[in-house]
């Protein structure tokens, strides 16, 4: 019997191998959206250090005046984009990786009442920046000059309906589609040509306010999903429609119809599954999927990793993250993915924003901005290095995010970019 050439062997692995990997990676990645490539905090990078310097990461650039904001900055190859408010309007900047403003563009007011600063994080498809106020107006701007492309006032066009926050979600690209959830009376999901700003579909109207949660897309058995919610409930959309599959209701009103929890953290899924928290002493939820992706169950609850609005990160099988023990302290906390077991807890300053990469987390708490590297095991929490970020006003909500071996620090009106990579 003939056998094949060494290297056509070779030749045939690299293919099947190269086709797997395309196939696991999430289908509805982009570098430069909320929470990294795919929504869930985890960056791509390589190769960074394992150890940081006494005072902290060589400082690469400390950029200015670019608006007040608790949104994060993106980067491309290019350019690097934050939000930001400024007087009663909030704009786009655009800045190189050296740190200097490119330009700046308007695009409307701002919100103007509980914690007015921008929210939104940019998302970046090829040539377009896609950006939304506070007050529900979506923009996209051309992502080298700045130009408005189209500009969409949701709240006028479909009369949304917001809560005490205003808006804050970060825009969603679905192939073709942005997809938002507006709320209101005349819909709850809408579908809006990313070209062109008009409408692909629109869903029922529940007549409910906005939640503060970004939303994510899924692949699950095959068919995509839109994961979004609403001030209360948590639901599942169609993408080829708009129909809404199933909700679960997980902020639960006040007598005077006011919140008592805040709904703001983008779902973690793995394994059919979803899992949410949002602190405030209110259980987190792992939410199974079903097959036809039209109805979800409790697996099962957790009241110890209640993490309130920073986010959490999935390393194989464990969740890390902060949790809640009042207003404004919260310790960080591992969890098993599968089993709900709590594997450790840990004082560490106080709760904050969570990322991954290459197999560290980076950790900032909340209240006095120190931040730390720290490795990525359920063994314990192993604290690597540490520094404090000393520029900027406010509290340090803004995520931090990472691209090409820089660490994008934004607090308040300031962005401060590290290089983390030898």
């Amino acid at each position: 019997m003939k056998t094949s050439h060494p290297f056509y062997s070779k030749m045939i692995f690299f293919i099947i191998t190269l086709l797997f990997v395309i196939q696991t990676q999430n289908c509805f990645s982009q570098d430069a959206q909320w929470r990294g490539p795919n929504r869930n905090g985890i960056f791509h990078e390589k190769d960074l250090l394992k150890e940081w310097p006494a005072d902290g990461p060589e400082v690469r650039f400390v950029a200015e005046d670019i608006g007040n904001g608790y949104s994060s900055a993106v980067a491309t190859a290019e350019m690097i984009y934050a939000t930001g408010t400024k007087d009663t309007l909030e704009y786009l900047t655009a800045l190189d990786h050296k740190g200097v403003i490119m330009w700046q563009k308007p695009y409307g007011r701002a919100w103007d009442k509980s914690f007015p600063q921008a929210r939104c994080t940019p998302t970046v498809d090829d040539d377009r920046v896609y950006v939304l106020t506070g007050k529900d107006v979506m923009s996209c701007f051309n992502a080298n000059t700045g130009e408005l492309v189209w500009q969409v006032d949701l709240h006028k066009k479909y009369q949304s309906s917001w809560d005490m926050f205003g808006v804050s979600e970060s825009v969603l690209i679905v192939d073709d589609m942005i997809i938002t959830t507006p709320c209101g009376e005349t819909t709850t999901v809408l579908a809006l040509d990313k070209m062109t700003g008009e409408l692909i579909w629109q869903s029922e109207s529940l007549n409910v306010h906005r939640s503060n949660m970004s939303p994510l897309a899924i692949d699950h058995f095959g068919k995509t999903y839109f994961i979004g919610a609403s001030q209360t409930h948590l639901m599942g959309v169609d993408v080829d429609n708009g129909d809404i599959l199933w909700r679960y209701h997980y902020n639960f009103l006040s007598d005077k119809n006011e919140n008592t929890t805040i709904f703001t953290n983008t779902p973690i899924y793995r394994d059919s599954c979803l899992w949410i928290s949002n602190g405030w002493d209110v259980k987190s939820v792992r939410l199974e999927i079903a097959p036809d992706g039209r109805s979800v169950k409790e697996r099962f609850a957790d009241h110890t990793f209640d993490n309130q609005n920073h986010g959490v990160v999935l390393i194989d099988k464990y969740l890390y993250g902060s949790n809640f023990t009042g207003r404004t302290t919260g310790k960080w906390v591992c969890m098993n993915w599968h089993t709900g077991e709590i594997v450790w807890i840990q004082d560490w300053h106080n709760k904050g924003p969570i990322l991954a990469a290459d197999g560290m987390l980076y950790i900032m708490e909340e209240k006095r901005g120190n931040m730390a590297l720290v490795e990525a095991t359920p063994k314990e929490f192993k604290l690597v290095s540490t520094f404090k970020i000393e520029e900027g006003k406010g509290p340090f909500w803004a995520r931090p995010a990472i691209y090409n071996g820089m660490l994008l620090v934004r607090h308040g009106d300031v962005l401060i970019g590290y290089t983390i990579k030898n």
